[in-house]
């Protein structure tokens, strides 16, 4: 959630760690900072807001930010309100140690009575200046090295961390760790860069290492890297790797908002998705972690599927997908919920772990208590080397780029791409698809990108709808089948980034409560394609109307009965039911998008929100 910057080198630390915050301001933030290192002195800087304020209050004092080491942070709020005290970094009791912190030290408050007693005090409300006082106490107590007071530390803490620790009379070395939250190192010739995404140090070197889970990295000017197990002082091999992520895909480009930039990206997010596992001419699906553990699927009595937010909506699609073509029972599970309810899990169960970022920390605790009982894990993540991809006995990548904005996009439609795939491959080898159904299929979902395309060019449209309703106070979203979680995330997208209250229901849980909030003031969004209980549709269709209330219907290009009925209608082009989830969305993304633009709301960097849920 937060995002940690730092760097090591011969350049001035200043601008990197800047540009950097700003690179990593997708995360989701309310204050942020920076340490710069010079000599045996060092300038702090931090504010409430954004990283423009920072800069804004940096100018204001009117003096030179001098030094080739330095660390910033953008802070999401857990332990403390957001203020300038709370923000990061933070400084020991002797000022002699500085450090910025991602995550949640879960015994801070035990801690934080031990050094009461031994005399120290606190300014700020949070875990961080709890852990840097407690690392100073070790040291002193000890009269150890910084090294190993962070390792000894560490070793003693429970929760999840990366951390970035400079000590003031030796500014020439960095120690990072990392349990939970993620934390990569750019390396280049002489300099080292620190950062939560890499994405922030692409500018100057794609050599990265991905620290693991309780490892911990002693940075030295002019030395080689130092990797090391915290628990043991083991030292370690770095394993570098190449960072094959392209300038122009973190970069707005004619987009007004990362989000509207993605929601138009997705005709080639998918075509991306689909490349090289989907042989349209041949109608072959070839997927490797499902070839090379086809018996585990062919035998699978159930699957679990588990997710948060925007991927479990995507998981309820996947659960209509598998169950239909494979015809095996699948449950979908909230991580956060899974992972507290001691579940039933049986070895060799089969379960799929669905995160954007591969380090949803509810995501990962799942991943790991499921692969502790012994169950098979697939997983379908869209960040290359993250947590999950490595955990997971087989997976999927889903191709999608770098998503910035905190309102995922491209990557639910991308989400859904792998699980069709999946779907009809394991169909295929169980036999419950028959073969014109499979060839139908693998055809149609190969037209999806020109067809999502095409619903694009409803934008025109759905601007005018939005100029409508874009001072509403609550908004109904209906679906039924397969679109019934399309509903739930087209509230979901507008909620996240215009603030309006709305709900999803199933179309024909109308009539049991949400019916009653129906007046002219209540539009309803309804997904009204041809196929998949049209006929109830349109009866709700409408109820809706009876009780004087407006209708945004979705429907199939052609169709003239809903066209009749309904206030706006917003047409997309003719799928089978089973794909149609990955058309139906895309308008609802634009009128959630429209709308927060008319009400003028801050689009990628919504209010409390994080892109990627790295703490509990």
């Amino acid at each position: 959630m937060c995002g940690i910057i730092g760097y090591l080198g011969y350049r001035d630390a200043y601008p990197i760690l800047i540009n950097g915050l700003k690179k990593l301001e997708y995360r989701g933030y309310d204050s942020s900072g920076i340490a710069v290192f010079y000599d045996n002195v060092y300038n702090l800087y931090k504010t409430k807001g954004r990283v423009h304020e920072l800069e804004k209050k940096i100018f204001s004092c009117k003096k030179q930010v001098k030094g080739t080491t330095g660390i910033g942070h953008t802070r999401w709020a857990t332990h403390g309100i957001p203020d300038d005290i709370n923000a990061h970094p933070h400084v020991s009791n002797s000022n002699g140690i500085i450090m910025i912190h991602n995550g949640i030290i879960e015994n801070y408050y035990a801690i934080k009575i031990i050094l009461l007693k031994n005399g120290f005090t606190f300014k700020s409300k949070t875990d961080t200046e709890v852990l840097v006082n407690f690392i100073e106490y070790i040291k002193k107590e000890n009269k150890f090295s910084l090294e190993k007071a962070v390792r000894i530390s560490l070793n003693e803490v429970v929760g999840a961390y990366s951390i970035a620790v400079i000590e003031k009379s030796h500014p020439e070395t960095i120690i990072i760790a990392k349990l939970g939250s993620p934390l990569s190192l750019g390396i280049n010739n002489e300099e080292f860069f620190v950062a939560s995404d890499p994405i922030s140090f692409i500018d100057y070197t794609k050599n990265v290492l991905y620290l693991k889970d309780g490892e911990m990295a002693i940075l030295k000017k002019g030395e080689k890297l130092d990797l090391r197990k915290i628990k043991d002082n083991h030292k370690l091999n770095p394993v570098i790797e190449k960072l094959k992520i392209n300038l122009k895909e973190i970069e707005k480009g004619k987009y007004k908002h990362f989000m509207l930039k993605e929601i138009y990206e997705q005709p080639k997010t998918i075509l991306d998705t689909l490349r090289g596992r989907l042989l349209i001419p041949e109608k072959i699906i070839c997927i490797d972690g499902i070839e090379s553990n086809k018996e585990i699927f062919l035998n699978a009595k159930s699957i679990t599927i588990i997710a948060c937010g925007t991927s479990w909506h995507a998981s309820l699609i996947g659960e209509y997908l598998l169950e239909e073509l494979t015809r095996i029972p699948v449950e979908v599970e909230y991580a956060s919920e899974f992972r507290y309810r001691n579940p039933i899990i049986e070895k060799k169960d089969v379960i799929i772990v669905i995160s954007q970022s591969g380090e949803t920390a509810d995501t990962l605790a799942a991943l790991k208590l499921a692969k502790n009982k012994g169950a098979f894990v697939f997983g379908i993540c869209n960040v290359v080397g993250s947590s999950i991809a490595r955990n997971v006995d087989a997976g999927a990548y889903t191709h999608a780029g770098p998503e910035i904005g905190v309102a995922s996009t491209k990557a639910f439609t991308a989400q859904i791409t792998v699980l069709v795939l999946l779907a009809l491959i394991i169909g295929k080898h169980r036999s419950t698809i028959d073969d014109f159904r499979y060839k139908f299929l693998c055809k149609e979902l190969g037209s999806i990108p020109e067809k999502v395309d095409h619903a694009l060019k409803m934008d025109d449209a759905i601007k005018k709808i939005s100029q409508v309703y874009y001072n509403v106070d609550n908004l109904l979203y209906l679906g039924r089948g397969i679109n019934f979680p399309v509903a739930l995330e087209g509230a979901l997208k507008l909620k996240e980034i215009s603030y309006i209250h709305a709900e999803g229901y199933p179309a024909a849980e109308m009539k049991h409560g949400p019916i009653a909030l129906i007046d002219e003031n209540v539009p309803v969004v309804i997904i009204a394609t041809r196929k998949g209980c049209y006929e109830k549709i349109i009866g709700n269709i409408q109820e809706i109307k009876a009780r004087r209330g407006k209708v945004i219907a979705i429907i199939n290009e052609g169709d003239i009965q809903v066209h009749l009925l309904a206030d706006h209608v917003i047409e997309i082009p003719n799928i089978s039911e089973i794909l149609s989830p990955l058309i139906t969305v895309v308008p609802l993304q634009l009128l959630a998008y429209q709308i927060a633009y008319i009400r003028g709301k801050n689009i990628d960097q919504p209010r409390n929100l994080a892109k990627s849920v790295t703490v509990e």
